[in-house]
């Protein structure tokens, strides 16, 4: 999903995009072991091949949903009621930042990309096949979503098959469909804003 993100968003299927955790060979593998989990997400982030990986990535996308955010340490609620999307993913991005340590955060920040999902990344999807105030959505998703592959499509994704899911979003890989759908699902609008924030600059190929 990410990837066809990315390609909608610059304009460019050819991007190059390197899986850290878990690898992109292992995808399948990965789903059932639970390498891909939340819990293996904060632990790779404190790990040396993680600080690493700066050395070999202009920028390194942080992607995590927040369904089991209490799980982690971070409660969805207080005393007033629900977190906003925007208050959950700012306490998400706090909790990586002690995982990570402070000194390096403040060297590595500027290429941090965040990919909080709220509440998870079938959310992201939604805004494809709805219309009406289901687009933003972010409780439920994957049910109401699965509603509508049944009807267009031969399968639905409770399976986890990442094929299902790059079969789905490739619409996002058409830079005008990402343009008109991101807005509509608040953690996804947070995530191409980021994006937006580093004026990231991708050189056409004969500029290499």
């Amino acid at each position: 999903m990410i990837e066809n993100i990315l390609a909608g968003y610059f304009k460019n299927p050819d991007l190059d995009i390197r899986p850290l955790q878990p690898g992109r060979d292992k995808d399948d593998e990965n789903k059932y072991k639970g390498y891909g989990s939340w819990s293996q997400v904060f632990a790779y982030c404190r790990l040396k091949d993680f600080l690493e990986a700066f050395q070999f990535n202009d920028y390194i996308i942080i992607q995590i949903d927040t369904d089991v955010s209490e799980e982690y340490g971070i409660p969805q609620q207080d005393e007033n009621g629900e977190f906003t999307p925007k208050e959950l993913i700012e306490k998400v991005i706090k909790k990586f930042k002690e995982e990570i340590g402070e000194y390096f955060y403040s060297l590595c920040q500027q290429r941090i990309i965040w990919a909080i999902s709220i509440h998870s990344i079938e959310c992201w999807l939604l805004p494809l096949y709805y219309k009406d105030n289901k687009k933003s959505k972010f409780k439920n998703c994957l049910e109401t979503l699965n509603k509508e592959l049944v009807k267009k499509h031969d399968f639905t994704i409770d399976a986890k098959n990442p094929e299902y899911y790059r079969e789905i979003s490739k619409q996002y890989s058409k830079h005008k469909d990402l343009m008109a759908c991101y807005q509509h699902n608040p953690s996804l609008k947070s995530f191409v804003v980021d994006i937006e924030s580093k004026k990231i600059v991708i050189p056409l190929e004969d500029e290499w």
